[in-house]
C-alpha cells in the first residue's frame, strides 16, 4: 500500500468487532478516540456488545476488508463516523463528552 491515507502506521492495532473478522460483517461505525488517538470500528448489530466480542486487527486489515475506511483517513481524534449502509456515504461528528 504505497498511498497510505492515515497518519498512523498500516500496522497500528486498532479494535473491532468478531464479526467484522471472523463473518465480514460490514463496518457501521468508527471512532477516533480522544484519549489515546486509538480506532474502534464496529459493526451495526444492535444492542450492547460484551468484552468477549472484541478483536485487535491492524488498520491495514480492516482498509483491505473496505477500501471505503480511506475516506476516514482524516478523521480528528474525538470523532465518530457512521452509515446506514455499506452503500450510504460516511457521516461525521463530534463525540459527545469530549
Amino acid at each position: 500500500m504505497t498511498d497510505w491515507p492515515f497518519s498512523d502506521p498500516p500496522n497500528v492495532a486498532v479494535l473491532t468487532t468478531r464479526s467484522i473478522v471472523r463473518d465480514a460483517a460490514w463496518i457501521a461505525r468508527v471512532v477516533h478516540d480522544a484519549d489515546d488517538g486509538g480506532w474502534q470500528f464496529h459493526d451495526g448489530t444492535p444492542g450492547a456488545r460484551h468484552e468477549a466480542d472484541a478483536v485487535v486487527t491492524s488498520l491495514r486489515d480492516l482498509v483491505l476488508r473496505d477500501a471505503s475506511l480511506r475516506a476516514l483517513a482524516d478523521l480528528p481524534e474525538g470523532w465518530c463516523a457512521w452509515r446506514g449502509s455499506p452503500e450510504q456515504p460516511w457521516q461525521r461528528a463530534r463525540v459527545d463528552g469530549v
